[in-house]
């Protein structure tokens, strides 16, 4: 297993993405984002989605020459048209105008709608943090979650991202979790391995625990704590898809396919100046010092440490290496 560079996946996952038919500040972003996924250890967002932005891109699943179009809906929202593209370009056309609103006013509101799957939601939350911001962000997902008690797949995993500022240009804390016991990627990566999956992070078709991935896949996920990671989920669902008006989770087809209509999800982000806190530092340093003072404990993302360097497995680099010389680009 090799170990390759940040940034020499960054450049590969943009020229592959070029060479697959996207603009070259679109692929970007995106490959920015591929690139900050496996700096943290976060494959199922990183390389391991690379291949299926390439192939959906040559469906027309995702539209690679996308123009994001911002709208100031009311003074605390922005909404953003994502043109069936890539949402981490939607989301850097409109966070700048989303912060102004935010300084403002004190809080405003950031909808991304008309997008592909966000992969990792925290990325964006991050970038919220960064300038100084509470960021607070929701998606939905096609279909893979049943009530409790059901077996009717009816919402997504529908991942939530919340990052806090430190004051001084980085993150204090950051949590980025799917409302499921398990991320689905975790189930996909474990068939692909011939693994098994642990009891509790899904259930077959008929209801039933399952340790097998493929009984899972057909089946559902179990939501984070029963109802309660049920409600979280149907929380996201309903903010996301109606305040970005993209597809409830029901209607959206399975994320990596190649062909079929573009996913038309939406991200929805709350975002907080700190500044308007009776005393929202303070507290958050005497937080952060009373969880730290406990071995073994830290603030969730307090000790994240971007590595330069990442290991890769062989075949998972050898396909990005492909896809960055195929010659499908117009």
């Amino acid at each position: 297993m090799p170990k390759i560079s940040v940034e020499e996946i960054r450049n590969i996952s943009k020229i592959a993405l070029v060479r697959h038919g996207a603009l070259d500040w679109i692929s970007r972003h995106v490959a920015d984002a591929v690139a900050a996924s496996e700096s943290v250890g976060n494959r199922i967002c990183g390389l391991y989605y690379l291949e299926s932005y390439c192939e959906q891109l040559l469906s027309g699943r995702v539209n690679g020459k996308a123009s994001p179009d911002v709208q100031l809906v009311s003074s605390g929202s922005v909404y953003v048209d994502a043109d069936d593209g890539f949402a981490q370009p939607a989301f850097s056309k409109g966070l700048p105008e989303a912060l102004k609103l935010a300084k403002k006013n004190g809080i405003a509101s950031l909808s991304v709608g008309r997008a592909h799957t966000c992969t990792s939601l925290g990325y964006f939350t991050k970038k919220i943090a960064e300038a100084g911001f509470l960021g607070l962000g929701l998606t939905n997902a096609s279909p893979i979650v049943a009530p409790p008690g059901g077996k009717s797949r009816i919402i997504g995993t529908n991942p939530i991202a919340f990052s806090v500022p430190d004051g001084n240009g980085s993150v204090a804390m950051q949590f980025d979790q799917s409302t499921t016991t398990v991320a689905l990627g975790k189930i996909t990566m474990a068939k692909a391995a011939g693994k098994s999956i642990p009891e509790g992070w899904a259930l077959d078709k008929d209801g039933k625990a399952t340790t097998d991935p493929e009984e899972a896949l057909k089946g559902t996920l179990v939501s984070a704590g029963g109802y309660k990671g049920w409600g979280f989920g149907l929380m996201a669902e309903i903010l996301v898809a109606g305040m970005t008006g993209g597809r409830i989770s029901k209607n959206v087809a399975p994320l990596k396919a190649r062909d079929g209509e573009p996913h038309n999800l939406g991200q929805f982000y709350i975002i907080i100046d700190p500044a308007t806190g009776a005393s929202f530092y303070n507290r958050l340093k005497e937080l952060t010092t009373i969880i730290s003072s406990e071995e073994g404990t830290r603030m969730p993302g307090q000790y994240t440490v971007p590595q330069i360097e990442v290991d890769v497995p062989d075949d998972l680099w050898n396909l990005a290496i492909g896809l960055s010389k195929a010659k499908h680009s117009e």
